[in-house]
């Protein structure tokens, strides 16, 4: 095991952006504490100065962790297999046992490391006065740390089952969003319903606790969807704990029962072509799959002022087929409907604000998940798998190239959206006066959706690694919707109410929220700001993608 901890965990500490992240973690708390460091040589015998600055990066953290403690496990396994070192590895003396705990440790070890590295601010923060050494910081740094193995653990399992790096990092963000966000849903929704008696007032209060937010506002005393309704803080951390502890578990035991010689086995059955079945065949299937969705229908040829790289990227691309985006828009159907059902029952008890809130919430998390895992692969992809060169060799120019991938991400995302707007129909409905509210929160979703797109594509054109790409992008999108909420739970201490109004008008999710009057930022104004900087800044992620494939393009 040793061998396998020494060969992941050293390698990475001596990257540069490694040491990258460490110092600015470090200088990020550190200016933190200084912000809000009392001048007048006193306690704070209440902590509420200590409690507001541990409440914001205790926050800060969790989202860091979220994002950063499934990216190296996500890739380590996946990785070995496309480089053919798995066999290798699985043919030596080491244990598969020792393999799966190895990589834990050594991928798991950085990010522990990052958690260790926050502890000298939570100690001032501690010096400060009024905070709880083992109900305050103790609780919370267990919630980080078992967050960290948590996601560690599913991001090793996930690998496991990838065949390529982009798409292993995508299935494991998809998941950690269901078990961080999804999971508060049944409970926002269903608190307080009478028909769903004990066992189901106790299953939503379980439900809850998968997430690592609901054990962090509780530690942090913050009231809301993730502290509300249990007799206080300690059943919800102890519930969170119990509940990673054993998830984590069952990952490393399934991670490490797969790691043997079956797992390079491939093979799969090739099937058979539509159109090479008998009549009869064919007419079932063109009925069942409605002609258009059929997998294996031959298809036809592209048409002459169709973009054949749009084409390309559509066939070659598990979202971009017919019955994958027909399962895929589907499923956003359900989540509307379901939706419209919960606005009908409950927006009479929690307000039309709350309940567009929610919708919008859902819909910007389902576009900040899908976006960079279509588009963060489109020039990066194309150069890891020397296909750049190919393309430059056709002759398609390279605006054409460009613009059918754009529409190809472009289609798939119109659909995506256009399958959840009939709650905003019900919404309208429910509340007639709201009518030109949801369509100025339309235009933040797209602004939203357009830009994920182009930031996406400027880092994938950057980049020569889809993985890295993939997981940049992700923590860019992150960082500007989630990372600016920092500030706003930080407001009057120690930012201020101009700061915080401030950085939120680059947010377009705070901007939405703002045009639903949802409680919290119904205060500020946000739009029409937010609109122009969320233009200029899908014009100069577009600057950079020009630029950028203008360089490729460029003879070498």
């Amino acid at each position: 095991m040793l061998p396998i901890i020494q060969r992941e965990l050293v390698t990475m500490l001596r990257t540069n952006r490694a040491l990258a992240v460490q110092v600015g973690l470090v200088l990020l708390l550190a200016m933190l504490v200084i912000v809000r460091w009392p001048t007048d040589a006193r306690v704070d015998l209440d902590g509420a100065a200590a409690q507001q600055v541990m409440r914001v990066f205790g926050y800060g953290l969790m989202v860091g962790l979220i994002l950063l403690a499934p990216v190296f496990p996500a890739t380590s396994i996946v990785k070995e297999k496309v480089q053919g070192t798995l066999g290798l590895l699985l043919n030596s003396p080491i244990h598969p046992w020792a393999i799966a705990l190895g990589k834990l440790v050594g991928m798991a070890g950085f990010v522990l490391l990052l958690v260790v590295l926050s502890t000298p601010a939570a100690a001032a923060c501690f010096a400060m006065g009024g905070i709880d050494l083992v109900g305050g910081l103790g609780a919370m740094y267990l919630v980080l740390v078992l967050l960290a193995i948590q996601y560690a653990t599913l991001g090793l399992l996930v690998s496991s089952y990838a065949s390529t790096t982009d798409s292993s990092l995508r299935l494991t963000y998809g998941i950690i969003l269901v078990l961080a966000i999804v999971t508060l849903g049944p409970y926002q929704f269903l608190a307080g319903v009478t028909w769903l008696g004990p066992a189901g007032a106790a299953a939503i209060d379980w439900i809850r606790c998968v997430s690592p937010v609901t054990a962090m506002m509780a530690v942090l005393g913050d009231e809301g969807v993730g502290s509300g309704g249990l007799a206080g803080a300690g059943g919800v951390v102890g519930r969170y704990c119990l509940l990673a502890a054993v998830s984590s578990a069952v990952f490393m035991v399934w991670t490490a029962n797969r790691l043997n010689m079956r797992v390079l086995d491939r093979s799969r059955e090739a099937g058979k072509i539509t159109d090479e079945r008998s009549a009869g065949a064919q007419v079932f299937r063109r009925i069942m799959f409605l002609w258009f969705f059929d997998p294996q229908r031959r298809s036809g040829l592209i048409g002459p002022l169709t973009n054949p790289v749009m084409v390309k990227e559509q066939r070659c691309r598990r979202f971009g087929r017919g019955n994958w985006m027909m399962r895929l828009i589907g499923a956003c159907l359900i989540v509307s409907l379901l939706l419209m059902l919960s606005a009908l029952t409950l927006s009479i008890d929690n307000g039309v604000e709350t309940m567009g809130g929610i919708m919008v919430l859902l819909q910007i998390s389902l576009i900040v998940l899908l976006t960079p895992s279509l588009a963060s692969g489109l020039i990066s992809g194309e150069r890891e798998s020397r296909g750049w060169q190919l393309l430059q060799m056709t002759p398609l120019s390279a605006v054409s190239i460009v613009i059918g991938k754009l529409l190809s991400v472009i289609v798939t995302l119109v659909l995506v959206l256009l399958a959840t707007l009939p709650a905003y129909a019900v919404l309208i409905y429910v509340d007639p006066g709201q009518w030109q509210i949801a369509l100025y929160v339309l235009v933040t979703l797209t602004l939203t959706a357009l830009l994920a797109l182009f930031v996406s594509a400027a880092i994938s054109s950057v980049f020569e690694n889809t993985a890295a790409a993939t997981a940049t992008s992700y923590g860019v999108l992150v960082a500007l919707f989630a990372g600016t909420m920092l500030f706003w739970l930080g407001q009057d201490a120690p930012f201020s109410r101009d700061v915080v109004e401030t950085v939120l008008s680059i947010n377009p999710l705070a901007a939405a929220l703002e045009l639903l009057d949802t409680p919290g930022f119904d205060d500020y104004q946000l739009v029409p700001l937010n609109w122009y900087l969320v233009g200029g800044l899908c014009g100069l992620s577009l600057l950079v993608l020009v630029v950028q494939v203008w360089r490729l393009t460029r003879p070498r």
